[in-house]
């Protein structure tokens, strides 16, 4: 296959930082769309955030929202009526409504997590966990946008051969497009795939 037209890296040292919209701590965007859309238009957001105390979760009306930990021991959720559920660095990503009343209770001390949030009459997300130790092929989709998120330094090799350096907490975006991408990486290493329709 061949590469995307359009590949696009984002760097850590790049991302937006900005208070929570409760004012409870502070979030580090990644990626919006549409862009520079704020927290009222976006179509879909990618975010990580600090959370060093318990409490409750902003509320983001019409927005489904999916949980990764990035770092730290994990935290307990309790959305609504249902059961608490206890997110760690090894449990899948964890999809819950964003406009449920939802609170945190931090295991053991501060965490950082991955957010991914999607409008629901706008766009759809999927957030997929990968644990790479060598090499992994995923393939990106003519109907929708795929972004990685890597945890360690990964190198990524995108359709015929167009290789890119990827270091911490570094992203990567491909438009819509069908074509297969290698990741490479001389440990193991966690690396977020997500699919986004808009």
């Amino acid at each position: 296959m061949t590469a995307p037209s359009a590949i696009r890296i984002l760097r850590a040292s790049d991302y937006r930082r900005m208070p929570w919209k409760n004012g409870g701590g502070e979030t580090v965007e990644i990626a919006v769309y549409p862009a520079n859309a704020g927290l009222d238009d976006f179509a879909w957001r990618i975010s990580m955030a600090k959370v060093a105390s318990d409490g409750p979760f902003s509320s983001f009306p019409g927005i489904d929202r999916t949980l990764s930990i990035l770092e730290g021991a994990g935290m307990t959720l309790v959305i609504g009526d249902q059961a608490p559920v206890t997110l760690t660095h090894d449990t899948p990503p964890y999809p819950f409504a964003a406009d449920i009343p939802t609170s945190a209770m931090l295991v053991d001390g501060p965490i950082t997590d991955l957010n991914v949030m999607t409008r629901r009459n706008r766009s759809t997300h999927r957030v997929t966990r990968h644990v790479v130790n060598g090499t992994q092929i995923l393939t990106t989709s003519e109907k929708t946008v795929t972004f990685i998120l890597v945890q360690d330094a990964v190198e990524i090799v995108v359709g015929d051969g167009e290789t890119h350096q990827l270091q911490p907490l570094d992203a990567m975006i491909c438009d819509p497009s069908a074509a297969d991408f290698t990741l490479k990486t001389d440990k193991s290493t966690t690396v977020y795939e997500i699919v986004l329709t808009a």
